[in-house]
């Protein structure tokens, strides 16, 4: 249960499908009201506690909390047929003295960049060693080269054994609770061998990431009530002896959830020595005996097609009674996720014995174990095209009801690119199988073949449902610029609105009609005139205006744009009940900002166009003022997520002054090449100036 911060992705927390969701959204206000003494210290209430008990903490604390870290990642996450980025954060803790840090994956998992923070104030980055969303497990490692002192002693707390905790053990919660960090509250263990049914108990609940994944197959969750917040997710679960426990992963309303620290330790361990996380799989689903009323055996209730339990011949409704020599006990829905781990630790390509009854009769099989496949495949975005596309699994495959796992399964499509203007058009949740005769059946091979589509139509074959569909895709060309199509025409240099009769009866000006000045542009030859705010115009070039209506509003603009630029018109005015004759000698109407020169970033996803003499004299800068304004923010790419605004004028960029958009072209060009770690950019936001830092990540962005 991660916090997240401005610009937020929607995947970064955990939910379940009854409990999470009620703990994930529980209001604050009623989560503290609800959780017991001791764990109200975070909202101010004292802890009365003896000397020995604030002893064993002070002591725990002094081993474990040095290591605890605050965790800032950047997430790279697919949305609306594009990548785009959000900043989030969580916590963890560091559990050796090379560096190696466990957290949640969906603190740290699909992220781009990742720093975690120690309560000394030290910020290091950190690299992903492996991912296991099924435990809901990460393992990174810091970078300790990067340090300003790598020789420097690196705290790091003990892994201790969760089979030893019982109901009633002080228990803290240490993390970055709202990302108030380097928190600790104090709890007590409500339940080791938590699991989650349905209402009825007849099934356990699925828990699904935010990120689509499965996870919690393999947990029999520790309940707390040590007070956890959104940000406490991946920080560790603390015995009184100092040993991390557990790591934390949801909770509110006074109940916190951790994953038992034996399976975390199981994931670093093989992270470390492998890299990797590989488990057994037979494909069997299993349910507690106790319904049939057995005390023995699992109760089969489903076996995957194709799977080595369906090779081996066994069937729902079997008795399965013992694996590999081993008796198989499954009698309540704790025991579950014990037989679940027993398969996991077989190895792939081992032939396992199952004994299991049918019908009353004891039969026996063989099954070789097979690598356990991964729920999610690979995510890709070819941008130009406006379209990402996921790799289809063997399991995504079978819970999507696909006749088979070929093409790729399209995530998102953006409005106004190729794939969603071919007729019929292209939709998220289709199966892309072929481009232009070529079968593609991964991201990379889908965006090889859809970066070859060109202005000539294409083939695209998809299904959608059950239909095998065609459609023809071709790239669009670039639109041509709108500059200069447009001749000047003559501009009188200030604002004005109609002086309706409702208002012109109100200032004692009864039957006067014309228009009330209501701003004189700076640097203007109206504004050399003496045209001043208030004025209203009743003549031009002693033509009687008629307005008196909001309808009429652009008779005085047509009037003008009649005249000719350099002519002076001679305006009749009214200024304090006294009429007389003020000459303005009449402009070109400045350049609008649709006819300024523009330019984009396509790698950091934002836009901008030169400054034109309206935007100096509406904004009241100098007539001077250089700079390029910032016209369009994409959501998610990097501009956005470092901060910066539409409508920002950026003076400076990597410390090189912008003048316009040539030298904003020149300088960026520069960037791109030598590819700085944090690129400065120097903006004037409304009547203040402020620092945009980017900090793209290089490597991901040269492939996008």
């Amino acid at each position: 249960m991660c916090t997240t911060l401005r610009n937020t992705s929607p995947k970064r927390t955990a939910k379940l499908t009854r409990f999470g969701t009620l703990l994930c959204l529980l209001p604050l206000s009623v989560a503290l009201s609800r959780v017991p003494a001791q764990a109200q210290q975070a909202a101010g209430a004292p802890i009365q506690a003896s000397d020995a008990l604030r002893q064993d903490i002070d002591a725990a604390r002094k081993k474990v909390y040095p290591a605890l870290v605050n965790i800032s990642v950047v997430v790279r996450y697919y949305n609306g047929g594009r990548a785009q980025r959000s900043s989030a954060g969580g916590s963890g803790v560091i559990v050796s003295k090379e560096g190696h840090v466990i957290t949640n994956f969906h603190v740290a998992g699909n992220t781009t960049r990742i720093t975690c923070t120690l309560p000394s104030g030290e910020a290091i980055e950190a690299a992903v060693v492996t991912h296991d969303p099924l435990t809901d497990i990460s393992i990174l490692k810091l970078h300790l080269e990067k340090r300003v002192d790598p020789n420097a002693p690196l705290p790091f707390a003990t892994i201790g054994n969760s089979d030893l905790l019982q109901v009633g053990d002080y228990v803290l919660a240490m993390g970055n609770p709202m990302m108030l960090s380097s928190s600790m509250t104090l709890g007590i263990v409500s339940n080791t061998k938590r699991v989650f049914t349905d209402f009825l108990g007849n099934d356990i609940e699925d828990m699904t990431l935010d990120e689509g994944e499965k996870t919690g197959l393999f947990t029999r969750w520790l309940q707390h009530d040590a007070l956890i917040l959104p940000g406490n997710s991946g920080g560790p679960l603390v015995n009184l002896k100092g040993e991390v426990v557990g790591i934390n992963e949801l909770g509110g309303g006074g109940v916190g959830f951790a994953i038992p620290s034996n399976i975390a330790a199981s994931v670093y361990q093989q992270a470390v020595a492998t890299g990797e996380i590989k488990r057994g799989w037979l494909g069997i689903t299993v349910l507690p005996v106790k319904k049939i009323g057995r005390t023995t055996g699992a109760l089969v209730s489903a076996v995957w097609p194709n799977s080595p339990a369906e090779k081996a011949g066994i069937v729902p409704g079997d008795i399965l009674t013992e694996m590999d020599g081993q008796p198989v006990n499954v009698r309540f829905f704790e025991e579950v996720p014990l037989f679940y781990q027993s398969v996991a630790a077989e190895s792939a390509g081992k032939s396992v014995s199952l004994k299991y009854l049918r019908d009353n009769s004891e039969k026996t099989a063989a099954a070789t174990v097979v690598q356990m496949a991964k729920y999610l495949g690979k995510e890709g975005e070819v941008r130009p095209m406006g379209i990402t596309v996921q790799e289809i699994t063997e399991p995504m495959a079978l819970l999507q009801h696909f006749p088979n796992r070929d093409g790729v399964y399209v995530t998102g499509v953006r409005t106004g690119f190729p794939f969603e203007t071919a007729k019929p058009d292209i939709k998220a949740e289709d199966v892309i199988l072929s481009i232009g005769g070529k079968k593609v059946n991964s991201a990379d091979e889908f965006a090889k073949a859809a970066a070859g589509v060109g202005e000539q139509p294409v083939v695209v074959e998809f299904r959608r449902d059950r239909e095998n569909l065609v459609t023809v895709v071709r790239a669009q060309p670039e639109k041509p610029s709108a500059e200069g199509t447009e001749l000047p025409k003559a501009w009188l240099g200030a604002k004005t609105q109609v002086l309706v009769s409702e208002v012109a009866a109100a200032m004692s000006m009864a039957n006067t009609k014309g228009f009330r000045v209501t701003e004189v542009y700076p640097y203007t030859e109206a504004a050399k005139s003496g045209l001043a705010i208030g004025d209203v115009i009743t003549a031009v070039n002693k033509t009687k205006l008629t307005a008196t209506k909001p309808q009429d509003a652009e008779e005085l603009r047509t009037l003008v744009e009649d005249l000719t630029i350099g002519d002076k018109a001679d305006l009749t005015v009214l200024r304090d009940g006294k009429p007389r004759q003020i000459a303005v000698t009449l402009e070109a109407a400045p350049a609008s900002s649709d006819q300024a020169k523009k330019a984009r970033s396509k790698e950091f996803e934002f836009g901008v166009r030169d400054l034109t003499p309206l935007d100096r004299m509406e904004q009241h800068w100098k007539q001077d003022q250089q700079g390029v304004l910032v016209s369009d923010i994409t959501e998610g790419g990097w501009a956005n997520l470092s901060g910066l605004r539409s409508g920002d004028l950026v003076l400076s960029i990597a410390g090189q002054k912008i003048e316009d958009v040539a030298k904003f072209e020149q300088v960026m060009k520069k960037i791109l090449t030598d590819k700085p770690k944090v690129i400065q950019i120097f903006v004037r936001r409304e009547q203040r100036t402020h620092f945009i830092f980017i900090e793209p990540v290089w490597e991901k962005l040269t492939l996008e």
